[in-house]
């Protein structure tokens, strides 16, 4: 069990159905993200995709812009703006506009872009992107530090560049590198001492490898000279909770099969998610361990045994896969604020305690409280013997 305080959020990748409306699924991811603000829930990451067609973001800075302007105390995160796809001074200048903007709620995180699909069309050789990924992200450090970098590559050009506004967090937003499966993630983040988001933490690949891509960004930090912070390590889960396994079930039959139809295609074999078109998909998720579907309990049990593997993690982010209709999908991150945060921060603790010793004290105080009574109506008694008689 880990000790460190974990806190929850949103990974919104997003998933939306290529039947529905796209402006009405943009607006609800915004909505979602609202309501989780209200809910208490700490984070929400957007993703940048171009291509599938379900995948509809591809701009989370613009995401974060318009969900600053309607929460309140939620942090916003890219998640991931794809660095291969951009220029560094352009990522760099956006990301420290927004960090004014939302005054310090935002956070960059970063990968070399997960679609092959977009890195085709962009001409990006897919074997090279975690290398440009790398190669972008030492320019922008040093940007967000304020340095001015001339820099030449086989895809920009820096004269004499630099970023002409300060980030407003010191020393910049929190920066957070992408893992998978791959060690790539962590050897990138133990460089520079970054936040780790991994993704497939509950796919079996991700899932073995877990605490030893930890392990390696530890390992190559001590290298560096930084110290990598488990409160920054973020897992994403797949989660979909209601009040009984069997309405859990029935709330994400359709859409979790036409979920599960997309899945199979941009990667064969349904990618990080394995082989999804083998029987029924909430026994496939369910008993192999990737996903929660079903109780606050079954979200609970996914959740410490991705403690129990990892050890120390600061953050668990739910999954938004869009399976229910909105108002379950509403309903579902209500149980979970109901009922699995307090879970994890213990809040609940004393209030059981109290109630336990309450069996107790009413043992010892209910004689004690029958005697009064008891004395009360004994003084009545007295005082009315002595009271004069009532004239007729």
């Amino acid at each position: 069990m880990s000790s460190t305080f974990l806190e929850h959020g949103l990974f919104i990748a997003p998933y939306h159905d290529i039947d529905e409306s796209p402006t009405v699924a943009l607006r609800r991811d915004l909505e979602l993200v609202q309501w989780a603000d209200r809910l208490g829930f700490k984070e929400a990451w957007f993703g940048e995709h171009h291509s599938t067609g379900w995948e509809t973001i591809s701009s989370p800075e613009l995401m974060i812009a318009a969900a600053a302007e309607i929460t309140k105390q939620i942090r916003l995160g890219t998640g991931v703006i794809s660095l291969p796809f951009h220029n560094p001074l352009m990522v760099a200048e956006r990301m420290i506009q927004l960090d004014h903007m939302t005054m310090g709620r935002a956070m960059f995180g970063f990968g070399p872009g997960l679609l092959p699909t977009d890195a085709t069309m962009l001409g990006v050789d897919i074997k090279a992107q975690r290398e440009l990924m790398a190669q972008a992200l030492d320019v922008i450090v040093r940007l967000l530090g304020g340095e001015e970098v001339t820099e030449s590559s086989s895809w920009y050009n820096l004269n004499k560049a630099r970023v002409h506004l300060l980030p407003y967090s010191h020393p910049h937003p929190e920066v957070v590198v992408a893992s998978a499966i791959s060690p790539s993630g962590g050897m990138l983040a133990g460089r520079w001492g970054l936040g780790m988001l991994c993704l497939a933490a509950t796919q079996p690949q991700g899932f073995d490898v877990l605490a030893e891509n930890w392990k390696i960004a530890n390992q190559v930090a001590v290298e560096n000279g930084v110290r990598m912070n488990p409160r920054r390590l973020r897992l994403v889960a797949p989660m979909y909770i209601a009040e009984t396994r069997e309405k859990a079930r029935a709330d994400v039959a359709a859409g979790l099969a036409r979920w599960c139809e997309y899945f199979t295609r941009p990667s064969p074999g349904g990618g990080i998610f394995g082989p999804l078109d083998q029987g029924d998909p909430v026994d496939i998720l369910v008993n192999s361990g990737r996903a929660a579907i079903g109780t606050p309990a079954d979200a609970i049990a996914l959740i410490e045994k991705l403690q129990e593997k990892q050890g120390e993690f600061g953050v668990v982010l739910t999954l938004a896969t869009n399976w229910a209709e909105w108002e379950n999908t509403k309903k579902s991150y209500e149980l979970y604020a109901r009922f699995v945060m307090p879970h994890f921060a213990k809040v609940n603790e004393h209030r059981r305690q109290s109630f336990e010793r309450l069996k107790e004290d009413f043992a010892v105080a209910a004689p004690e409280v029958q005697k009064s009574i008891e004395m009360a109506f004994s003084r009545w008694k007295e005082k009315k013997a002595a009271m004069p008689p009532t004239k007729a």
